[in-house]
């Protein structure tokens, strides 16, 4: 009997635990914000429950209750996003590192940020070499150029999404020229982890158009590792 009961408490704090990320990935996610009886809806249970994860998650500053008496992200979320950005650049940065010598090119990891693609980390090749440079916190929309497409084709897909992000997707990379640095060719290959709550990518740029296209299948692959690191 001691063990059932043992047992059965273990298993409702991991139930509670499971409800609690489910409301905060539901809250955080939705558009407009989510009421109670929205989170009561999600999660399958009553409203008292929901209401009861809801103020912890609002004690924790993880969301936070609106005028409008809907539930949205709060700035304990930042906290969140750095730390899951750092654990990206460690398991990227080794990655780069090995393409970029391989490639001769510099590599780049970039995430999404609002609208925006930003640099999160920035490698270059080891010795002489002629490569194209650019720096860490870079940022440019996410409508424009080869890193913009692989970072929303790391999402999951919308009906209402353009082709050439659904291409991106299919095919495990994406190239452009000229839509982000005049004269440049930037090659940009989606990162993808757990659950999808990654939106990211990373991006070769040159000038040489024979370097993106032949750097394709190294730049998937080293998404790919990237990806598979994540999800370990």
């Amino acid at each position: 009997m001691a063990t059932d009961q043992a047992t059965a408490s273990r298993t409702a704090g991991s139930q509670t635990l499971a409800r609690g990320l489910a409301a905060l990935k539901a809250v955080v996610t939705a558009r407009d914000g989510l009421s109670v009886n929205d989170v009561a809806e999600v999660l399958g249970v009553h409203r008292t429950i929901a209401y009861r994860i809801l103020n912890t998650l609002s004690d924790a500053k993880l969301i936070h209750r609106s005028d409008d008496n809907r539930y949205r992200g709060a700035a304990g979320l930042l906290q969140l996003t750095s730390a899951a950005h750092e654990a990206l650049r460690a398991a990227a940065l080794p990655v780069l590192h090995d393409v970029a010598n391989e490639l001769r090119s510099t590599m780049s990891l970039l995430v999404r940020e609002g609208a925006d693609a930003v640099a999160l980390a920035v490698v270059e090749p080891r010795g002489p070499s002629y490569h194209v440079s650019f720096a860490q916190g870079s940022r440019h929309p996410l409508n424009r150029g080869a890193a913009g497409l692989a970072i929303r084709a790391s999402r999951p897909p919308s009906p209402m999404e353009p082709e050439d992000v659904r291409s991106a997707r299919i095919n495990g990379f994406a190239i452009t020229f000229g839509e982000v640095e005049p004269n440049m060719y930037g090659l940009a290959a989606p990162i993808k982890g757990p659950e999808s709550d990654v939106a990211a990518c990373i991006n070769l740029i040159t000038t040489r158009k024979e370097v993106a296209e032949g750097a394709v299948n190294a730049i998937i692959a080293a998404a790919e590792r990237i990806s598979g690191l994540l999800s370990a």
